[in-house]
């Protein structure tokens, strides 16, 4: 079958956020749908590779311990055949300390083996948790549609504790068994090719049940895994918004939701314990089974055919029982690494997912110094996965330099979306976005965001200090500038009222300010990035009238030189606004200042009287 190829953007060259995500949903359901392997863990190997001492020096003392636990067979055959036979008190202390030896070799090396290869394991999870999550922060946007934060967390810490595991214990154990199962083998040709036979004749028998599960269980891990993660993400939604929780008293209801899920990721588990028991059911019996038919032959070699010595015979049947072991090991391990495939997978799957918003091979560069001129010209988009109306809608717009222009326009009338294709976290569908005269679809967007400083309507805080969420703004900014961006905010008062001042910690998502002064934080930490170009999302609708008539006052200083877009929804912001444009259906409908566009009498004078009522008069 011949594939299609991907609708491309004719104005950027690049697939469009539709094909993107509809690509990368064809290409999830065969994932998933296809055979499953071990293909997804060989993208640890580079992980590993990183660390060729710890994982190298695992491996040589996974071997040497692997010989050594063989080597003492040997011994306790000479012992049976020699010391006990010949009754030679200096033989049995040669033999014993050569034993004894043996042992201590084993044991040493055993431990540096756990040593270096947990070792390994850790470091290889620290490297990938970091570069996993450094990914995942340069995703755009559409990613996020319908992948919630909880399971984001869940691969970060469920699957990659598993991948720790599989590194620094599973495989470790899994090639000492191989080892092992070789070297008893071989070991056991040497001693008795007869014997020998009899042994490789049942390990395929104890390997067809390994094989015929394993698709089997894996299928199993990664739907426990999957819903493990849809239990974290219900749970992150509702620790995210507990108080809403409350207040609603819906504690029930979203408990309730989480318990079916946590359920759900029970019978998955519970459907892979039992393959598994019964896997191991099957081995041990079979193992039981061929160790009782090897003594039974091994019996009749040494009582009635008089081939094999007593030790030769304990040799071989430990040799037998050290094989039988590493198959019984494997099959365990196996289903093991059965799941850290999922695991591996799932987390490959977000290493994979590219961005649909990056920069280009070659990036146009924007023009030094910043001017902060914002165009649009005949922009349409609409919001991926979502039925309706475009959000805008052949939407143009000019901002000169240091000009500043509020939006207002009923809800949905594309305010958002507008500071959203700016700040580039989107490509418009159609027309162009420039800042000084560049195209934002030809440029880094690493470059355009730092043109830009943006204040939010619940801007988010980070927990830490006052100082560490101003700082947020501009790394390397000097204690000096947070004190200045905290008075220009008009921030500097509450903040020295705080027990311990500019280092007080003030929680996670700093729930334990008000929300005036929260935005006023936020506002403090647009200041201090000194961007030529201000976007403001309803910057002061959490303020109350004293501290919003304060933060006007700074915010009319922080525009001062600066471009401003601003969404309005108070009187205060438009009058101070050069230009006031007008949104309707993702379209300006009408432009002006405030008095010019009350006496229209048009959409504005209708939403002014409206929104601001007397005031507006």
């Amino acid at each position: 079958m011949t594939a299609k190829p991907t609708p491309v953007s004719a104005k950027t060259g690049r697939p469009s956020l539709g094909a993107v995500m509809k690509d990368e949903f064809l290409a999830d359901a065969w994932r998933r749908d296809k055979n499953r392997d071990l293909r997804p863990l060989m993208r640890l190997v580079p992980f590993v590779r990183a660390h060729p001492l710890d994982a190298g020096l695992g491996l040589l003392f996974l071997l040497v311990s692997a010989a050594a636990l063989l080597a003492l067979t040997g011994g306790a055959r000479l012992v049976i055949d020699g010391g006990f036979a010949g009754q030679d008190k200096a033989s049995l202390i040669r033999t014993f300390s050569w034993a004894g030896g043996l042992a201590g070799v084993l044991a040493v090396t055993t431990g540096l083996r756990l040593y270096f290869l947990y070792k390994l394991g850790e470091r290889v999870v620290a490297d990938l948790r970091q570069q996993v999550f450094r990914h995942v922060l340069g995703l755009d946007l559409t990613h996020f549609l319908n992948l919630r934060t909880g399971e984001v967390l869940s691969r970060m810490t469920t699957d990659m504790t598993m991948i720790e595991g599989i590194v620094g214990n599973v495989i470790p154990v899994a090639l000492r068994n191989m080892v092992t199962l070789a070297g008893a083998l071989v070991w056991m040709v040497v001693v008795s090719p007869s014997f020998a036979w009899l042994v490789l004749f049942l390990v395929p028998l104890l390997l067809t049940p390994v094989f015929l599960l394993s698709r089997s269980m894996q299928r199993l891990s990664v739907h426990a895994q999957d819903c493990f993660a849809e239990a974290i993400g219900y749970a992150g939604e509702g620790l995210g918004a507990l108080d809403t929780v409350q207040a609603f008293g819906q504690e029930d209801a979203v408990a309730g939701r989480f318990n079916a899920s946590v359920e759900s990721a029970f019978d998955a588990s519970l459907a892979q314990i039992r393959a598994r028991g019964a896997l191991s059911g099957v081995m041990i019996a079979l193992i039981f089974l061929g160790m009782l038919w090897l003594l039974y032959q091994s019996a009749i070699a040494v009582i009635v055919e008089h081939s094999l010595s007593a030790g030769a015979l304990f040799q071989l049947l430990a040799l037998a029982f050290f094989a039988a072991n590493a198959v019984k090991d494997l099959s365990e391990v196996w289903g093991q690494i059965q799941k850290a495939s999922g695991a591996a997978e799932r987390v490959a799957e977000m290493m994979d997912a590219r961005p649909a918003i990056s920069a280009p091979v070659h990036p146009t560069p924007l023009p030094v110094p910043a001017r902060g001129e914002v165009s649009f010209e005949g922009v349409s988009f609409a919001y991926p996965g979502r039925d309706g109306p475009p959000a805008l809608n052949g939407f143009s717009l000019r901002a000169r330099p240091g000009e500043r222009v509020a939006l207002v326009g009923p809800s949905g009338a594309g305010k958002s979306t507008v500071l959203r294709l700016l700040l580039r976290f989107y490509d418009p569908d159609a027309g162009v976005v420039r800042i000084d005269g560049v195209d934002l679809a030809a440029a880094d967007p690493r470059e355009v965001r730092s043109r830009m400083a943006l204040v939010a309507q619940e801007a988010p805080l980070f927990s830490g200090s006052a100082t560490d969420n101003i700082m947020f703004g501009r790394q390397g900014a000097t204690l000096e500038d947070v004190r200045h961006a905290a008075v220009a905010a008009q921030a500097e008062g509450f903040i020295n009222a705080l027990p311990h001042g500019f280092d007080t910690l003030i929680g996670e998502h700093a729930k334990t300010l008000s929300g005036g002064q929260r935005q006023r934080l936020a506002i403090a930490r647009a200041l201090i990035r000194r961007s030529p170009i201000l976007l403001l999302d309803e910057a002061t609708s959490a303020l109350d009238a004293e501290n919003e008539r304060l933060v006007q006052h700074a915010l009319h200083e922080a525009m001062a030189g600066r471009t401003t877009l601003v969404i309005a929804h108070r009187l205060a912001t438009v009058l101070e606004a050069d230009r006031i444009v007008v949104m309707d259906a993702g379209r300006v409908v009408e432009e002006g200042r405030h008095a010019e566009l009350l006496i229209k009498g048009g959409l504005y004078a209708r939403l002014a009287r409206l929104q601001f009522g007397a005031e507006a008069a």
